[in-house]
């Protein structure tokens, strides 16, 4: 009973609560519900287009996704290429990167001024614009960014697909091609759909490509012209970008909710998963150095591009022996008071996250498998809502829930504490997920035996159940401590004075000027998530299938 009750609370706290506040500031006036303020709102010009930017970048950027994503999921699962897990794992990096990273990267190898193009003789002429400025330049980031979500997304449905059917096809003398053509791609429909979804809803949250490619531009989506807003006016303009707030959540939900009802329709009449894989006989190595060849621009040449910035002493300058220098690791590591301290604050909130929500999510997995299935699914779609929501729209609802001051706390607004609940509240899903799984594969009479024993809630969480899931919880937190560590879209509206995270100074640094520094910040940050993302994947040996997706 405790555990259930447990989970409840924790679900009122960090979703109920401060996602109905949002919804009560934007809707509700005195008590009465009042929708003036939202038409008002809808009838600015600037507000329909920041509309129409989200919805055409978030779209199109969906489609490119997918193009980039599909593929690689049917070789890496159906096929017997060369390196394919490999490939997997490197396709997901892209995921783990912050959205403002890489952009940086890609500003970096293509516009006028880069260190790599230049050391190369390759750089366009001097005042020329950088060609990602713009709404294309955010499509095309967004497709790089989110085709490990398609990727993701298919796999898992691809996983799924009958043998029977495949077997039943092949037997008939259909070819590969075929197969895939009439047989997999029907039934795979429902996780095509779903992953463009996922994929929209992701980019109509995605803050840190729009702000870097978009706003030099004055090209804004909503995710953007909230941040304008709230940093022009400060706190007084609350209740309209509340009401901003509440129109990307709509949209994202909608996009959830296209997810939610294609993958509904998702399940296969026989449930056993395909073991062959077909045989891509002379095209494995030319496909396998294709796969390659497409990561490598997607991922290491901007990282490459980002690298070579940071070690050149001026933006502008070309890469070479006689300008290599180490100086901007120096400066933000050592001399720059903001940014050490930003590098103290990420880890020290993205820890204190990671290890809250690693100890939480054991009794909070198992408060959801005492719920009543209905309860349970209600209560899981609630938890998992500050995470599929767009961060900016999270941020909006912490700023409205402690602005004012708290019985005993007082006020958290202006606090590096505000930054600690959003990142609670936005990340709680994801270290439960892995719990949730691995819970799953106990079983049940090791706890019966010790309930009938007299082993109370307590002594059964802390010897049977808390042992056999720590892998899962510390991957959980691990997962978390990489999502926080480098995130922006929640702290560029909470972070004061002081208590600066690392991609709220790495977005300073490139307005003002300083592309050196912020490209040396992005490459330490790369390097700790990719540090990370190997710890995990040794630690997921011990993981039940499916924990992490390139596994």
């Amino acid at each position: 009973m405790l555990p259930a009750v447990l989970v409840l609370f924790a679900v009122g706290v960090l979703a109920v609560l401060p996602l109905g506040r949002l919804v009560t500031a934007a809707l509700v006036h005195d008590g009465v519900f009042d929708a003036t303020l939202l038409i008002q709102r809808l009838a600015r010009g600037a507000t329909q287009r920041a509309i129409l930017n989200t919805l055409d970048t978030s779209f199109f950027g969906a489609l490119l996704a997918l193009a980039i994503g599909a593929p690689f999921a049917f070789l890496i699962a159906l096929t017997d290429m060369p390196w394919r897990r490999m490939q997997g794992f490197l396709l997901l990096l892209p995921l783990m990167i912050a959205p403002q990273v890489t952009a940086l990267a890609w500003m970096h190898l293509l516009g006028p001024s880069s260190a790599l193009l230049g050391a190369l003789g390759m750089a366009p002429p001097p005042g020329t614009a950088n060609p990602l400025l713009g709404r294309g330049g955010i499509i095309a980031l967004f497709g790089v960014q989110h085709a490990p979500i398609v990727f993701i997304t298919l796999r898992a449905g691809l996983a799924l697909v009958p043998r029977d059917y495949v077997e039943a096809a092949r037997s008939a003398g259909s070819g590969p091609l075929a197969v895939v053509w009439r047989i997999i791609l029907p039934l795979l429909r429902p996780y095509l759909i779903a992953a463009v979804a996922l994929a929209f809803v992701s980019g109509v949250g995605n803050f840190g490509i729009p702000a870097l490619l978009g706003m030099p531009q004055n090209y804004l989506t909503l995710a953007t012209l909230i941040y304008q807003q709230l940093a022009s006016n400060g706190p007084a303009v609350l209740p309209q970008v509340a009401v901003l707030s509440l129109l990307i959540g709509v949209i994202a939900l909608v996009g959830v909710g296209v997810q939610v009802a294609a993958l509904r329709g998702g399940g296969f009449a026989m449930g056993r998963g395909m073991p062959v894989r077909f045989g891509l006989g002379r095209w494995r190595w030319p496909l396998a150095m294709g796969g390659l060849a497409v990561i490598g621009f997607m991922l290491f040449l901007p990282l490459v591009a980002l690298v070579a910035t940071s070690l050149v002493p001026a933006y502008g300058v070309p890469l070479s022996l006689s300008t290599l220098t180490g100086d901007n690791y120096v400066e933000v590591l050592v001399r720059q008071a903001s940014t050490a301290r930003a590098f103290f604050n990420s880890g020290y909130l993205s820890l204190l996250a990671a290890a809250l929500l690693a100890v939480l999510a054991v009794p909070m997995a198992l408060g959801l498998a005492r719920l009543r299935p209905g309860l349970r699914q209600v209560t899981n779609g609630a938890l998992e809502l500050p995470y599929a929501l767009p961060g900016i729209v999270l941020a909006i609802a912490c700023i409205l829930l402690f602005l004012r001051p708290l019985p005993l706390l007082g006020s958290l607004y202006a606090t590096p504490w505000i930054i600690l609940v959003a990142y609670l509240m936005r990340f709680a899903a994801l270290a439960l997920k892995p719990v949730d799984v691995a819970l799953a594969q106990i079983p049940p009479n090791l706890l019966e035996a010790a309930a009938a024993s007299g082993a109370g809630p307590l002594r059964r969480l802390v010897t049977i159940a808390a042992p056999l899931v720590a892998p899962a919880s510390a991957a959980g937190a691990l997962l978390v401590f990489m999502s926080a560590f480098n995130e922006l879209t929640v702290s560029a509206l909470l972070w004061s004075s002081r208590n600066e995270t690392l991609g709220v100074i790495l977005f300073s640094l490139e307005e003002a000027g300083l592309s050196t520094q912020a490209a040396a910040i992005a490459v330490v940050t790369v390097g700790v998530v990719v540090v990370l993302l190997l710890v995990l994947d040794r630690l997921g040996r011990r993981l039940p299938a499916g924990t992490l997706p390139w596994r």
